[in-house]
């Protein structure tokens, strides 16, 4: 009997070698990171995507019973978080608060924000509220994880005791700490959104796609995270694999640019492309006015103006933002550099009458249209090779 008692708590049911523990270990934290990012984000959070209610309810048990969330409090915050972004009502930007306290402690900004009332009363709604969401879930939210620790401890004896630490873990650390952290603060980023999100690499695996948050705040209503042609979302996968499989319907995915004939005049279908893709548009005339530099550079370099070229040179890097976006050194050195060049200031003023077409929200499609056709028309007259370039790419967009 003793002998009985001591093998389970050493090894439990199953009797795995630790590799194995450890496979499994990753296992299970991966199903959670894809309920999370597939049911509770893409599903629940923004209506990207319908489930099937047998995939719904799956991840609805297996999140309460490995992270103790619920559907309407963590939609809510996720709504609030983009509603009020990187201001201080924000449940967790590290703009405001500080890199270190959301990393450090993302878990616990999100259970108190889940205390605020009237967060969940203003963002949660359309999220479950069926008799089991009232009687089991909210009822018991600690019930779920407790269930999960005997069940750990009896596959895994007392190792099932690390194996559940690390489940509780997963989603504070990866979620709530990484992603809502450094996913605010540091990485690249394809679009020039209204926020500080960056994307933290181009490989969505280990966090189920949630790595390319800045390519979400651009198209937050998109079931699909991915953009650029080296980004790989895992998450996406998943939702084509349920869509193939009749469990999963998308709804709405980022808009694709689509590339036809050469129009002699902007019209308004192409209006309406270029206003859809406004951020791809921006992002494409970025990497123009990046190219552009480089040339100038090397044109300075090669005359032996060694003066300019060394001015020039050091705001390479940041010279194709958006001048909100710039620190306050580099836009006290900004006019210094576009006395310079008069290419340089071309590109610099048709970039801010570029992004003014859309912002003037009380201005009709026809006055849109007509500042579109002279916008064209100006890059195209301006003797710049690269403008006249961005302005027939735009003719095309289709």
């Amino acid at each position: 009997m003793v002998y009985a008692v001591t093998d389970f708590l050493a090894n439990g049911l199953l009797h795995f070698h630790w590799w194995q523990i450890v496979l499994f270990t990753l296992a299970i934290t991966h199903v959670t990171i894809a309920g999370v990012t597939i049911y509770l984000h893409r599903c629940q959070a923004h209506r990207a995507l319908d489930l099937h209610p047998i995939v719904s309810h799956f991840f609805r048990l297996w999140l309460w019973a490995t992270t103790g969330m619920l559907t309407g409090q963590w939609a809510a915050i996720h709504r609030k978080h983009h509603a009020k972004c990187e201001t201080e009502d924000d449940p967790h930007s590290p703009q405001t608060r500080g890199i270190w306290k959301v990393f450090l402690e993302g878990a616990e900004l999100y259970r108190a924000e889940a205390k605020n009332e009237d967060t969940l009363r203003r963002y949660s709604h359309g999220t479950p509220d069926d008799w089991i969401e009232r009687n089991l879930y909210t009822r018991y939210p600690i019930l779920g994880v407790s269930i999960m620790m005997v069940i750990d401890v009896a596959l895994f004896g007392i190792v099932g005791l690390t194996v559940w630490a690390v489940q509780m873990a997963w989603i504070p650390f990866w979620a709530a700490g990484v992603v809502n952290g450094f996913g605010h603060f540091w990485g690249y980023r394809n679009f020039n959104s209204e926020d500080a999100s960056t994307n933290l690499i181009p490989f969505g695996i280990l966090i189920g796609g949630e790595e390319l948050h800045n390519n979400h705040h651009t198209y937050a209503t998109s079931a699909k995270l991915s953009n650029k042609w080296y980004e790989f979302d895992i998450g996406w996968m998943y939702i084509r694999l349920l869509s193939f499989a009749k469990l999963a319907k998308v709804k709405k995915v980022a808009p694709t640019p689509k590339l036809g004939a050469r129009k002699a005049l902007v019209d308004l279908d192409t209006l309406q492309v270029v206003l859809a893709n406004r951020y791809e548009v921006m992002a494409s005339y970025g990497k123009t006015v990046k190219r552009a530099y480089r040339q100038e550079l090397a044109h300075l370099k090669a005359f032996g103006a060694r003066e300019k070229y060394l001015m020039l040179k050091n705001a390479r890097n940041w010279f194709h933002k958006d001048t909100d976006d710039l620190q306050e050194p580099q836009k006290q050195q900004l006019p210094n550099i576009l006395e310079q060049s008069t290419a340089l200031k071309t590109y610099h003023e048709m970039r801010g009458e570029l992004a003014a077409i859309w912002a003037r929200s009380n201005t009709s499609r026809e006055q849109l249209l007509q500042q579109l056709q002279a916008w064209c028309h100006r890059a195209e007259e301006s003797g710049i090779v690269a403008l006249r370039e961005f302005a027939g790419r735009l003719r095309r967009y289709a």
